[in-house]
């Protein structure tokens, strides 16, 4: 089955409140135009160097999300085009997104990233230091949170994988209580999409049921 075939039919799968972030890390140019041509218009990559080659050879209509761990010395590199950036978890990575923002004279959008995987090797804040970031990110005019984002735990337990959704849900239910400027919640990939809608998700990531295995 081919790309076009691939994208089109998860499309059709999923709500249409539901945002698609198509993850192109290692897939080449060509292979992004063909999700390009039946309509998909965001991609999602994990490292900063592949995703400015691709974005200045690609359409410029394309919205480009860094969903991988992002070091504050790289921030400079993707300032003046990244449409949302999924993978926040520290103090000092918001005041260099702040001022590499205000450099480029635009305001970057950004997901808080949550840790809810039972695996030591995910980032992400606790629920505690994820509050305290974002009350103390108000200040920072360059930067605006929109919302959260968390990776479940790779397992086959799918009980444990809805547990995890389930307690981000909550979560950013009661952070938007407060905090009323929230809108996206990221969560759920190509093996657990499903279980992460169903638990209220609105935004989804998806690489290897589009794009097939990675390289």
């Amino acid at each position: 089955m081919n790309i076009k075939k691939r994208i089109s039919e998860t499309i059709n799968s999923i709500p249409k409140h539901i945002d698609l972030v198509a993850i192109s890390k290692t897939k080449s140019s060509e292979e992004i135009i063909q999700a390009y041509d039946v309509g998909q218009r965001i991609f999602g990559e994990n490292k900063v160097q592949e995703m400015t080659e691709k974005q200045r050879v690609l359409p410029s209509d394309i919205h480009w999300h860094m969903v991988g761990h992002l070091q504050r010395n790289k921030v400079k590199y993707i300032a003046s085009y990244v449409s949302l950036i999924h993978s926040v978890d520290s103090m000092k990575l918001i005041i260099e997104i702040d001022k590499q923002a205000l450099r480029n004279e635009r305001i970057i959008p950004c997901l808080l990233q949550i840790k809810i995987a039972k695996e030591t090797s995910k980032f992400g804040l606790s629920q505690d230091d994820a509050s305290k970031l974002l009350e103390n990110s108000i200040k920072y005019r360059n930067v605006k949170i929109h919302g959260l984002m968390g990776m479940a735990s790779l397992t086959k337990d799918e009980l444990q994988i809805d547990n995890e959704f389930k307690k981000l849900k909550i979560f950013f239910d009661q952070l938007k209580s407060r905090f009323n400027h929230l809108k996206i919640l990221s969560m759920g990939m190509s093996s657990d999409y499903k279980i992460a809608i169903k638990n209220g998700s609105n935004m989804i990531r998806i690489g290897s049921q589009i794009f097939g295995p990675r390289n």
